[in-house]
């Protein structure tokens, strides 16, 4: 691990991201679909400090499901405020709630304490290459990484 991998805090992931000028529009503001990108690197790093680097998951969950796979369901996304060139944001994820194949995350782009963006991201573990969800999957995860088996209370 190292601080690109961000921090693990009272149950959530915390990473910082600074804006660069690639990730912003004509208008010097951060384009929308560039805070997916941040997000994503946020649910992996979760992943990552959880001891579950996305490679070594995928060869475990294989042995026991072929053709494990994550997919983002849904998501909703709220753009509350923008962000600018050189802010530095913080994203944090956490999980909200764990039922059946399926884990909901809830994720939050801050500046300072400045919530910009918030999202709920359904990420569904599915095998065989077929989009119907796998709960064996996702019990494997549940137990080599210690994820709850039931709903989490957002902060």
């Amino acid at each position: 691990m190292n601080a690109l991998d961000g921090e693990l805090r009272d149950g959530r992931h915390v990473m910082s991201v600074r804006v660069y000028y690639e990730d912003t529009d004509f208008s010097g503001i951060v384009y929308h679909a560039n805070y997916l990108r941040f997000m994503e690197r946020g649910r992996t790093n979760h992943l990552r400090l959880l001891g579950a680097q996305h490679r070594a998951l995928f060869e475990e969950a294989s042995a026991q499901a072929p053709g494990f796979a994550f997919v983002v369901r849904s998501m909703q996304i709220e753009f509350l405020k923008p962000a600018r060139m050189d802010d530095v944001l913080v994203v944090v994820t956490g999980p909200q709630d764990v039922k059946g194949a399926s884990i909901v995350l809830q994720q939050r782009i801050l500046r300072r304490d400045e919530l910009l963006v918030e999202a709920h991201v359904r990420v569904a573990f599915v095998c065989n290459g077929r989009a119907r969800p796998s709960t064996i999957a996702i019990a494997s995860v549940r137990r080599s990484h210690r994820l709850p088996s039931r709903p989490v209370t957002a902060r």
